[in-house]
């Protein structure tokens, strides 16, 4: 293998394949439906076809990679215009439990046993189907559990409550930056931030992170130099 090659291409087959992930969306790094993972799958595998040097011309490796992405691309744009095209190629939910029925041709159609859905029930809290209304196997192979109201988590709107809706919070300064934009976004400037971290008696520069909240209250985590020695996992 020609190792200049190789130190050559990796990088173009890298940049490439970010660019075309870029383009296709953030799809790509989420739970991928079934047409989705052959994609990405075909894609990555030119890629290192292309560093390795299995393609006699680069521009065949590229190519390539970019008519399968354009390809997802089409299908993409197509399957959120037709019902049919989106259902065939990306799936649809199965109800595999409800009201006390497993859909045994339901299990069949998903390909998928009990014992697999007991193990992802599990793994989600729920041990007994009792507390269990429906379960849904989505097209991206995760499971939907609907829990019986009697076993939900009690809300604010139950015990008649009323709460603020809290937001996003804002990153005003990391290690020791202040991000003017999103300052301004909040709604403050330099002096108000200046205020702030004075009456937290801490400077910009020990900050290692710091959030303003919808409440516009500064939230500060300074830098710390020490670090834990012992293993509380252990």
């Amino acid at each position: 293998m020609d190792f200049f090659r190789v130190f050559i291409t990796a990088p173009i087959s890298l940049t490439v394949l970010f660019l075309l992930a870029k383009l296709m969306g953030n799809k790509q790094m989420s739970e991928l439906n079934m047409f989705d993972y052959i994609n990405g799958i075909t894609i990555g595998s030119i890629a290192a076809e292309l560093a390795t040097g299995e393609f006699t011309d680069i521009y065949d490796g590229v190519m390539a990679m970019v008519i399968y992405s354009l390809i997802a691309i089409m299908l993409t744009f197509l399957s959120q215009k037709s019902l049919l095209l989106r259902r065939f190629i990306t799936g649809k939910s199965i109800i595999i439990y409800d009201n006390g029925k497993f859909y045994n041709k339901n299990l069949s159609t998903a390909k998928i046993d009990i014992n697999e859905i007991l193990v992802m029930c599990r793994s989600k809290g729920y041990f007994n189907f009792d507390e269990i209304q429906t379960v849904i196997l989505e097209s991206n192979g995760q499971l939907s559990i609907l829990p019986k109201d009697k076993n939900r988590p009690l809300t604010p709107d139950d015990m008649k409550i009323t709460v603020l809706q809290s937001g996003v919070e804002a990153v005003v300064i990391q290690d020791g930056k202040v991000f003017e934009r999103n300052l301004k976004a909040t709604g403050n400037n330099i002096e108000w931030l200046k205020k702030e971290l004075k009456k937290q008696n801490i400077k910009t520069s020990e900050v290692f992170i710091a959030f303003c909240d919808n409440n516009n209250t500064l939230k500060v985590h300074k830098k710390v130099k020490s670090n834990p020695t012992n293993d509380i996992f252990d």
